[in-house]
């Protein structure tokens, strides 16, 4: 078989044969050519089989250099280079050159990679994560045309006939780790914003973010208002609560838009201050506005449900009302949320 370096070039250089592979994968993309094309191409120009994975969806492409299929299993590759989408691996093409590699073979795959990239991101979500923070804001801004919304959505991969959800999530896993895990259908795009992280996808499975992440998830349609209601939620996390969806909160969603001083100044959210500094009694006036029940609180606790009683009685007393009757208990509940969203 001809060597690659022999058939471009002749007796030409290596950097003139390495230009004339560029050229041909320049022709190539401006012929917009689909990832089947680019792997027929690449195998009749490397004169043996030439392959195309992508890691999302799990396609595999082979070409022949007659541009069939081969119908051999592949053997393992002589070359291979991996296709990246901002700075991830989205997939990966090779050589099933028969004997050793030759030259150019690794400029040719560097060369089939980027075409396959630059593919991948105008005709189709692969699987990359992250995404430019500047379009994932002009997004999600509210001030921005819808215009500009439209295209930088395009931009960013998602269908003008799909509807987009946002997240708000603080994690201290890498962003683009949590939306993998929450979004198995693509697309979905994430980006840090100021102290946040934001995830743009069709869908968003609550149940899939992993410990320790907070969430908040915004219920509209529209990307603009669904990030405000993910800020929202998000702000109403806690740790046994740590994903919020904004649907969920309903009219306690009413508190997150008074301002800090109503609720500061409030007594009963001062009250919850003072008993702040203890953990221990944060925690049992927590356990008990989850559960309403001194026996599910004390199994939440590992304590004697009389354990529990006792602290109930004590932190009512600093309330000043009575925790076991449903007026104190929505009470005690009003002023944790609030006293928590002053932190958040």
């Amino acid at each position: 078989m001809e060597a690659l370096a022999i058939r471009l070039s002749g007796l030409d250089s290596y950097a003139e044969g390495a230009i004339r592979v560029v050229t041909f994968y320049d022709t190539l993309m401006r012929r917009r050519v689909d990832l089947p094309a680019l792997a027929r191409a690449s195998a009749g120009l490397a004169e043996c089989v030439a392959g195309i994975r992508i890691h999302g969806s799990g396609r595999v492409l082979r070409a022949a250099p007659d541009g069939a299929r081969p119908q051999e299993p592949a053997p393992p590759a002589s070359t291979s280079t991996p296709i990246t989408l901002d700075d991830e691996e989205v997939g990966t093409v090779w050589l099933e050159r028969p004997g050793p590699a030759v030259p150019l073979d690794e400029v040719l795959l560097d060369r089939l990679a980027i075409a396959a990239a630059a593919v991948l991101e105008k005709y189709g979500p692969a699987r990359t994560t992250m995404t430019d923070p500047a379009l994932a804001e002009l997004v999600i801004a509210a001030d921005c045309d819808q215009a500009a919304r439209a295209r930088a959505l395009r931009l960013l991969g998602f269908a003008a006939d799909l509807p987009v959800r946002v997240a708000a999530v603080r994690s201290r896993l890498p962003l683009d780790e949590v939306a993998g895990m929450i979004c198995p259908a693509r697309p979905v795009k994430a980006a840090p914003l100021d102290d946040v992280g934001v995830i743009l996808a069709t869908t968003i499975d609550p149940s899939r973010f992993p410990p320790g992440v907070h969430a908040g998830i915004g219920a509209s349609h529209a990307p603009d208002l669904s990030w405000r209601q993910a800020r929202t939620a998000l702000r109403f996390t806690t740790p046994r609560r740590p994903v919020v969806h904004h649907n969920d909160l309903g009219a306690m969603a009413l508190l997150a838009q008074l301002p800090h001083s109503a609720l500061r100044d409030n007594p009963d959210v001062a009250a919850i201050a003072l008993i702040a500094d203890t953990p221990e009694t944060l925690e049992t006036l927590d356990a008990y506005c989850t559960t309403g029940s001194l026996r599910q609180a004390a199994d939440l606790l590992h304590l004697h449900h009389s354990s529990v009683a006792r602290r109930v009685e004590q932190i009512g007393k600093t309330l000043g009302t009575d925790l076991t009757d449903p007026t104190g208990l929505t009470r005690a509940r009003l002023a944790l949320t609030a006293w928590r969203l002053l932190n958040n």
